[in-house]
């Protein structure tokens, strides 16, 4: 059983699913008004995918980078941007290892349902890198998974009490860390947290935490 973010896989799903791949948009329009609010410009979005919540803020005028492990999601996401003459800079790269932008250069970052795609020590290291290259005060919007799917649902392995593997379904083989409320505050306490909550998945297991927050003084 290959472990941890196995990008193959990924390119198989956007193989398969192109842009038609992508996780819920259902927090974009709040971020937009608060992103507008703030006065934010440049935003990363870490683990774009095929660039679908890219492409939203790109046409309300945000100047916007993406990063993917997947060579095929970041083929998707540009071909994305040139059918809808999209200007956006987006390049292949792990979010596991120290991320390829200056220190203090985003406004904001945003990262639907990839961060917990790793297991806890890796997980913590990406914290570390977001809080390096935001800018002071500089917002983040992050979802995560709730609770592990029910055996019934999805055959997986457990590696330890919060961190399983599927092995079987679209994300068979890649690593899924499991946060609470009490992690998510832990793990992101270089942060002042303004919103927690949980999104409307259909199903419990399906749901995911919605964290905003902002940076705090450094």
């Amino acid at each position: 059983m290959p472990l941890l973010n196995n990008n193959t896989r990924w390119d198989n799903i956007y193989n398969e699913k192109g842009k038609g791949y992508v996780s819920s948009l259902e927090y974009l329009p709040e971020l937009l008004t608060l992103f507008k609010k703030q006065r934010v410009r440049r935003i990363l979005d870490l683990g774009c995918g095929s660039g679908t919540h890219l492409a939203l803020l790109a046409k309300n005028g945000f100047e916007v980078y993406g990063i993917d492990g997947s060579e095929r999601a970041i083929e998707v996401a540009r071909a994305y941007f040139k059918e809808e003459n999209l200007s956006g800079n987006l390049r292949i790269g792990s979010m596991w290892e120290k991320l390829p932008y200056e220190n203090n250069f985003f406004d904001a970052i945003i990262s639907f349902r990839a961060i917990y795609h790793g297991k806890i020590e890796d997980i913590r290291k990406t914290i570390k890198e977001v809080e390096r290259i935001l800018k002071p005060q500089g917002l983040i919007f992050i979802t995560v998974r709730k609770k592990t799917p029910n055996r019934t649902m999805s055959k997986h392995t457990m590696l330890d009490s919060r961190t399983y593997i599927p092995i079987e379904g679209e994300e068979k083989g890649v690593v899924h860390y499991i946060f609470n409320k009490k992690l998510l505050w832990k793990e992101f306490n270089g942060f002042k947290i303004d919103c927690l909550r949980i999104d409307s998945g259909k199903q419990e297991w399906e749901r995911y935490y919605c964290l905003i927050g902002e940076i705090k003084k450094r």
